[in-house]
């Protein structure tokens, strides 16, 4: 007997061949980034490097190495975490533009920045050489401070406001706050610090090496992990945090660790990466619309791997292959994101959401 297109088995069945969809997507998608960019790559060869075989060219060698592979590993890395971030804002406001920059982790991950590379000359050269902001890591844990500044206000001040609303409003006035400080180190900065804290501000996933990788990835890894956790309570949120009382959840304690593992997960990205724009509002809407669902067992291992596919597209688009130059990773994301975050918002003026469980 056939199945109904709407069964359960059928609908099983249907997830299964996109869940393998998307792992073979990102696999073409790996192979692609390290074989094509300025200098193309036999993929025969690409295999060689990896599994370490002789008589594959040293150029190449180096090439994949040193820069496509932690490039490529840096985009699937932070589309995971801002989906997952993105994902969790969302529903715990239940609003679907929300995205994982909403509560002003972004704004001050780059009032750290600022202050590192703009602030020297006048406020910043009063306490940025007992910060010793220098070498590999220099603008990270600039970034890492100013992230969690606004992270621990929002902590903070998540214990005693209990409506999410109002969290929210919170949220943006920290952002608007650290945005205005940002802006005057930029009114009264230099020129050629100016343009060094744009090209920060454009994001990147190529400035990442192998060391700030290891830590990158633990750090994720955490956000994630803990994400894992609460699928039971971010489905309860859906219906309103007074059906997830009646369940015998401890609201505030989700709400908390909600917020801590999106700001980690944000905060993560901004500092390595810069700020990367659309992935966190889009990949879970894409994971919705895709599955069907807004069962949180089930979209959060579907934003994990639409997450890194989307990151890692966006990469390989921004090296124009078979180009010298390379875009933006913000650039990339907008033109896409853009045009999807208008189509969300008119699907809703409809009347249609994806957001049913």
């Amino acid at each position: 007997m056939n199945q109904s297109p709407d069964s359960p088995a059928s609908q099983k069945t249907k997830r299964l061949w996109l869940f393998g969809l998307f792992l073979f997507l990102i696999l073409a998608l790996f192979l692609l980034n390290l074989a094509l960019g300025s200098v193309r790559i036999p993929l025969k060869d690409i295999w060689g490097i990896l599994v370490g075989k002789e008589g594959v060219r040293e150029s190449w060698v180096y090439i994949v190495q040193n820069s496509r592979l932690p490039r490529v590993l840096t985009a699937a890395l932070a589309g995971i975490a801002l989906s997952a971030a993105g994902l969790q804002m969302q529903t715990m406001f239940r609003n679907p533009l929300a995205d994982p920059f909403i509560l002003g982790i972004n704004s001050g991950a780059s009032l750290g920045v600022a202050i590192a590379i703009l602030g020297s000359g006048f406020v910043g050269g009063l306490f940025l050489p007992a910060l010793n902001l220098r070498g590999e890591f220099s603008l990270v844990l600039a970034a890492s401070a100013g992230a969690g500044l606004v992270l621990a206000l929002i902590l903070l001040v998540g214990r005693w406001v209990q409506n999410p609303t109002t969290l929210l409003i919170l949220g943006l006035m920290f952002g608007h706050a650290t945005s205005a400080v940002v802006s005057l180190l930029v009114y009264f900065s230099a020129p050629e610090r100016i343009q060094a804290y744009s090209i920060w501000s454009f994001g990147s996933f190529s400035g990442v090496n192998w060391t700030q990788l290891k830590v990158m990835s633990l750090v994720i890894l955490a956000g994630v992990g803990l994400m894992a956790l609460l699928p039971k309570g971010l489905n309860a949120l859906l219906l309103g945090e007074d059906y997830a009382r009646t369940m015998g959840l401890n609201v505030g304690l989700l709400r908390f660790t909600i917020l801590l593992s999106a700001s980690v997960l944000s905060g993560a990205v901004t500092a390595f990466c810069g700020p990367i724009g659309f992935i966190g509002v889009a990949v879970p809407h894409i994971a919705r619309n895709l599955f069907k669902t807004s069962n949180h067992k089930i979209l959060i291992p579907a934003i994990i791997l639409i997450g890194a596919a989307v990151s890692m597209a966006a990469s390989l688009i921004a090296q124009l292959p078979g180009s010298q130059l390379v875009l933006p990773i913000n650039v990339v994301t907008s033109l896409f994101g853009a045009p999807f975050v208008v189509w969300v918002i008119l699907k809703r003026k409809r009347g249609a959401t994806s957001f049913n469980v």
